[in-house]
């Protein structure tokens, strides 16, 4: 009897505890410290931060040997194109595209039209990076893993920039009378400059695109109305990332180790190409070498840059040894942190400068009728100097490799050639426009392994073969070998 109504009495008392923790269970399974959802504002701070080093750190390593704004003088793979995989741009896309797409989303559902044309800009910008340097690639499909899509599929080129233009079009008219947000890194949370940026790249990408598309109807649109697709209008309006005095926030570079540093060198095409032109950006870019017996008949600073593609002896011996090449500017490392460094030393997303030589090639192209191709060449390379707190001269802009004359192609050659110029540091950008144009007429590296090729995308990262290697093998069946000798499908140079 007794063991019967303990029975009871134990089955009695586990009924309440299940129904006492299940009544409960989802408050008491909730951690505080783990939040579903947060908000925009907190987001964006990460992503601008995240992107911008990623760039940054592409272009130090590849990008700008690869375009010869720098050369190595030591660990010569990427000089030589022995490129492996390269991977920091893919993975930095798609790894912060998780949370644009959550700003998106709560931009939707709390109705907050400025938070979704930032991110739409950015989205923009994040997958234009990961197309042009591997070419097709996950869009339509990606960061869907909570909708069931492990898998996604790779977008062909043209649909992917068809995603990116509508998005730009959208932000410009979500942005148009919105409030100023918080958050925001680039611009303080002037949505005005962000709507401004949004159509700046619509008109750098329609370019990128011209020799697939017919983009005169929508170049020509923008141009036309100033009011409704406000474009930058000078320095200050220049999409940038600017970095502190201070740690953690300093330019990347300034922590790096000095002998890390000092393998990238001046390169000969650009340094070479800066002293023909008497151009002073040469003193902000590079630094002068001792005086050699060489020249020491004169008072003047030597510059020497390295030729790039060098073998590793030829390139540590080249001009006498790596005290006589020519380094980077000290305001891209050890000065990156004083007032000067601070204003020059940027993570740049796009410039004034690079949208008016934009202008002068569409132009000059006849893609556009507003304005002059040669005012428009000339506000490119004043805003370049200005930038760098220089001036240009007179003389400077007369001088017949520089002033606006001769044939249509020799004017979009030194379209070409001052837009190389003013994009030092933003070596990928350069390198996309270079495989784009032509300009300027690059040699391969000396010694390079390539079949005297400069490479014209990265491959695909490794780690796709294994994880998504059914819609990896279609993307290049249908786009070609994956190697850095394929061209994407704007590139039909």
């Amino acid at each position: 009897m007794k063991l019967n109504l303990y029975r009871k009495f134990s089955v009695a008392l586990l009924a309440f505890v299940v129904l006492g923790c299940t009544g409960d269970f989802e408050e008491i399974n909730t951690n505080p410290n783990s939040p579903l959802a947060t908000q925009p504002a907190l987001l964006l701070p990460g992503i601008e931060r995240d992107m911008i080093h990623a760039v940054l750190g592409e272009a130090w390593s590849i990008g700008n040997v690869v375009i010869q704004h720098t050369a190595k003088n030591q660990f010569v793979n990427e000089d030589r194109y022995l490129w492996g995989e390269l991977n920091t741009i893919w993975n930095a896309v798609y790894d912060n595209m998780r949370d644009i797409n959550n700003i998106v989303k709560q931009a939707e559902v709390s109705n907050q039209p400025n938070f979704r044309g930032v991110a739409l800009v950015l989205r923009s910008w994040m997958f234009s990076l990961v197309t042009d340097s591997y070419g097709d690639v996950p869009y339509t499909q990606a960061m869907n893993g909570k909708e069931g899509i492990f898998f996604p599929e790779y977008d062909p080129q043209q649909k992917i920039y068809e995603g990116i233009l509508n998005d730009l079009k959208e932000a410009n008219t979500l942005l148009a009378g919105a409030i100023n947000i918080n958050g925001d890194v680039i611009y303080g949370g002037d949505v005005k400059k962000w709507r401004q940026l949004a159509n700046s790249l619509r008109l750098r990408y329609l370019m990128r695109i011209s020799d697939q598309v017919d983009v005169r109807a929508e170049m020509q649109e923008i141009v036309n109305d100033p009011v409704a697709y406000p474009l930058f209008t000078g320095n200050a309006d220049h999409a940038v990332y600017s970095f502190q005095a201070n740690s953690p926030d300093q330019f990347p570079l300034f922590t790096a180790r000095i002998g890390s540093f000092n393998e990238f060198r001046a390169s000969k095409a650009l340094t070479d190409k800066l002293i023909a032109l008497a151009d002073n950006r040469l003193y902000i870019f590079t630094r002068p070498t001792p005086v050699t017996e060489a020249t020491a008949s004169t008072s003047d600073d030597v510059y020497v840059g390295v030729p790039n593609g060098l073998d590793d002896v030829a390139a540590l011996e080249y001009n006498g040894g790596p005290e006589f090449q020519s380094r980077i500017g000290p305001l891209f490392f050890e000065q990156a942190t004083s007032p000067k460094g601070i204003e020059i030393a940027k993570g740049v997303i796009m410039t004034y400068a690079e949208l008016q030589f934009i202008l002068a090639e569409a132009r000059e192209k006849e893609f556009i009728t507003t304005g002059t191709a040669e005012a428009y060449y000339l506000n490119g390379i004043n805003a370049s100097f200005s930038f760098y707190g220089l001036t240009a001269s007179p003389t400077y802009l007369l001088q017949s490799e520089v002033a606006y004359t001769g044939t249509r192609e020799e004017k979009l050659e030194k379209i070409g050639t001052q837009k190389w110029i003013s994009l030092f540091f933003q070596g990928l950008e350069a390198w996309f426009d270079w495989r784009r144009t032509g300009y300027p007429k690059l040699q391969p590296g000396v010694d390079n392994q390539n079949d005297d090729r400069i490479p014209v995308r990265f491959i695909y990262p490794l780690i796709e073969q294994s994880l998504n290697a059914d819609n990896r093998t279609i993307a290049v069946n249908r786009q070609g070998p994956d190697d850095i000798n394929s061209r994407v499908w704007w590139d039909v140079k």
